[in-house]
């Protein structure tokens, strides 16, 4: 299908609507608002039309709407596509389901980029750590296992000497929601813990945590506790604000500026969904773009 003239693009909608009061029982309030925001989007089709339209293109006609829309419009924009795809889909109008790329954005009023650190700033939150005593061991590992595996605090806090299976070269990380997985474990993260355990862990312990206090009682570090640790370091090196969750933004865009596709990035985060992924990822448009070009033909949301 080409470009669209009015009367089709009309008739088209005119269906969309229907499908929504129909099938989807959405209000007439609501139809109205999606409708328009759906025929914002058609207008600003290529010549390609919809036969020719891409994950990319989906996408960036999302992010697209960020700088001159609330973040709820956008949230709706974003809703009112992703609807209006899957009609195409199903109705037959395009041969695969582009709605999934319609990604979800938060109504909330904060930044659409998350706030990774750049990569000086992390050789500089790493030497915060002084790897001359015990602490700065640990510091430095723990750090460093963050940034390159994007570890939530509390999958640090509760990692044991058990997860390590140094053999196989990988960890296993006890998730959110009573998931387990098995991550590769990098050589440099997987110097920096032996490190850690050879010349910084104290042998009397009999805790299988493998972060543990510095101060008696000697126990494993709480989320909590790896929270602080890097905020400290963080201002050791004059960063700032700095909390693991933020160091889990920076794996996260790392790999993706070293090429890695979104679902690469979603296993190694341990994501649900490549949504979730894409709003830790989402670093600018045009590397989003080459992203979703390589998604495959027959996605689904």
């Amino acid at each position: 299908m080409s470009s669209l003239s009015a009367s089709e693009t009309d008739r088209m909608l005119e269906g969309f609507a229907g499908y929504l009061r129909r099938e989807r029982g959405v209000s007439m309030f609501t139809v109205e608002l999606y409708v328009a925001d759906v025929r914002r989007f058609l207008a600003e089709l290529g010549n390609g039309g919809l036969s020719e339209l891409s994950p990319a293109e989906v996408s960036h006609a999302v992010l697209g709407q960020v700088g001159g829309w609330s973040p709820a419009s956008v949230r709706r924009f974003g809703c009112a596509l992703r609807s209006f795809l899957r009609y195409c889909f199903v109705t037959g109008l395009v041969e695969r389901d582009l709605s999934g790329a319609a990604l979800p954005v938060s109504g909330r009023r904060r930044s659409l980029l998350p706030q990774g650190i750049t990569p000086a700033q992390e050789k500089a939150l790493l030497r915060a750590c002084d790897r001359r005593r015990s602490i700065g061991r640990r510091d430095y590992a723990v750090i460093l296992l963050i940034l390159r595996l994007g570890l939530r605090a509390n999958e640090v806090a509760t990692l044991r000497l058990d997860d390590l299976d140094w053999r196989a070269g990988q960890l296993t990380v006890h998730g959110k929601g009573d998931r387990v997985d098995q991550l590769p474990l990098p050589v440099d993260v997987g110097e920096a813990i032996a490190a850690y355990l050879l010349r910084g862990r104290p042998r009397s312990a009999t805790t299988r945590e493998v972060f543990l206090r510095v101060q008696p009682p000697l126990v494993g570090l709480t989320r909590v506790g790896v929270s602080s640790l890097v905020a400290a370091a963080a201002r050791r090196a004059e960063l700032g604000v700095v909390r693991p969750r933020r160091l889990r933004h920076t794996a996260a865009t790392d790999m993706l500026r070293a090429g890695a596709s979104l679902p690469e990035i979603g296993q190694v985060l341990r994501h649900r969904s490549l949504g979730t992924t894409a709003i830790y990822a989402r670093v600018d448009v045009d590397r989003l773009r080459v992203i979703a070009r390589r998604w495959p033909s027959a996605a689904t949301s």
